[in-house]
């Protein structure tokens, strides 16, 4: 059944304003994604990881939350959800809970990718059925804007500060979308924000009504780890996309299709020069940052290219 956007957009909000994100942050548009995307009439536990979401959304006694909401810590949320879900079955096989229930996980990278991976990792093994949700900002922005495995080469955090003998971080970003693909799992994708919202909400209903475990990296810019204005939050996002530093695709039962190919593949200097955490490498002397940068990207593109075809 074709995936009509209007319809969705119409539904009851779940994810309420008045939360206490920074203007310019990404991660509300997720969450008021993610929770439209549940079917009405179909409720939802949602499990959200330590980080700054958690602390945006839930401050007691207030919640922008419609559905259950616990709050975990960094590195158990998946093996939280994990828990919910098998109390949900017994329950249901019981006869206690008539309900359909959905089970999300939210997290930043630092969450996911780092403090959190084993947790995740665990879930998707053991085939849970959830959703993990991974809002990725490339950094630890909750604690200081230091790095994390996401954080791409080059890009200055508190840890990987840029100076006289370094240029910002050293390693390339953690491919942790191939990694959930790895687990075989049934259903991975990557998106973001701006450009294409039915591609963010369409991946997100498909996510959630994936029997087993799901997987979902939305690139979720951040304006004071990225050092950006506000309003430069949809133009990152789409150049992002365009010069394919963050491809938007999927990979359905081990199968990899490409959702969105840019007509014309821009230079990744494109997506740098909007970021003040990348200033430094437009600097004299630094022109073999943007050409390492370019190099990765272009790899990972034809790899990619590759695998959809």
């Amino acid at each position: 059944m074709a995936y009509n956007l209007k319809e969705e957009l119409s539904k009851p909000e779940r994810f309420a304003p008045g939360h206490r994100l920074c203007s310019g942050c990404g991660a509300g548009i997720l969450c008021r994604a993610m929770t439209r995307a549940i079917d009405e009439g179909d409720k939802a536990v949602i499990t959200n990881a330590t980080g700054c979401l958690e602390v945006s959304s839930f401050l007691y006694p207030y919640t922008a939350w419609e559905d259950s909401y616990i709050h975990a810590a960094f590195e158990n949320a998946s093996a939280t959800a994990s828990g919910v879900e098998a109390a949900y079955k017994v329950m249901k096989k019981k006869g206690k809970i008539d309900d359909t229930y959905k089970f999300l996980v939210i997290g930043g990278d630092g969450g996911t990718y780092d403090i959190g991976f084993q947790s995740l990792s665990g879930a998707m093994e053991r085939g849970t059925d959830m959703v993990y949700f991974c809002y990725d900002n490339e950094a630890y922005m909750n604690t200081g804007i230091q790095r994390s495995s996401s954080t791409p080469r080059f890009a200055n955090a508190t840890t990987t500060p840029v100076g006289s003998v370094s240029n910002g971080k050293e390693q390339n970003k953690k491919n942790l979308t191939e990694i959930m693909v790895a687990h075989g799992i049934p259903y991975v994708a990557q998106t973001t924000y701006v450009g294409n919202m039915k591609d963010l909400h369409e991946k997100a209903h498909k996510a959630i009504y994936t029997q087993g475990p799901a997987f979902v990296n939305v690139m979720s810019p951040c304006p004071r780890g990225w050092q950006y204005p506000s309003q430069l939050l949809p133009e990152i996002c789409k150049m992002a996309v365009e010069t394919c530093v963050w491809p938007m695709y999927e990979v359905v039962e081990g199968e990899y299709h490409l959702t969105y190919e840019p007509k014309k593949k821009l230079p990744v200097e494109e997506f740098m020069k909007l970021q003040g955490r990348f200033k430094h490498c437009f600097k004299s002397g630094n022109e073999y940052t943007i050409e390492e940068a370019q190099k990765y990207v272009d790899k990972k593109w034809e790899a990619l290219l590759a695998k959809c075809k």
